[in-house]
């Protein structure tokens, strides 16, 4: 059983997901946080096809989020091959502050717009 944070994070996240839907030309940039770590993927949720993926544990930085703005970077360059530079952002439940929000800042100062 998950604890009452994660279920309201979860709840949030069903909130976030009624709202937001990716396709090809705009796939949706998913993001979760963990403790340690942040990790994206680009999703296509009309075919159900993760388009790329990312994470921090690859990434190169001191801090956490130092970490988590250069694997948005790293997202950034991972769509850009894949043709895409336009996304949805899914926050995942999580606030938009800290790790969640430098991984949204890399990955606009890679190139991605949303």
């Amino acid at each position: 059983m998950a604890t009452q944070k994660a279920q309201k994070r979860i709840r949030r996240h069903a909130r976030v997901r009624s709202q937001v839907s990716g396709t090809a030309e705009r796939p949706r940039l998913s993001v979760y946080r963990s403790n340690r770590y942040i990790s994206a993927q680009l999703i296509d949720d009309v075919a159900q096809h993760t388009l790329a993926a990312v994470s921090s544990k690859e990434a190169s930085g001191k801090t956490f989020t130092e970490k988590a703005g250069s694997a948005g970077k790293a997202m950034a360059e991972a769509a850009k091959k894949a043709g895409i530079t336009s996304v949805v952002f899914d926050r995942g439940g999580f606030r938009y502050t800290g790790r969640v929000a430098a991984f949204a800042q890399g990955a606009r100062e890679g190139g991605l717009e949303f």
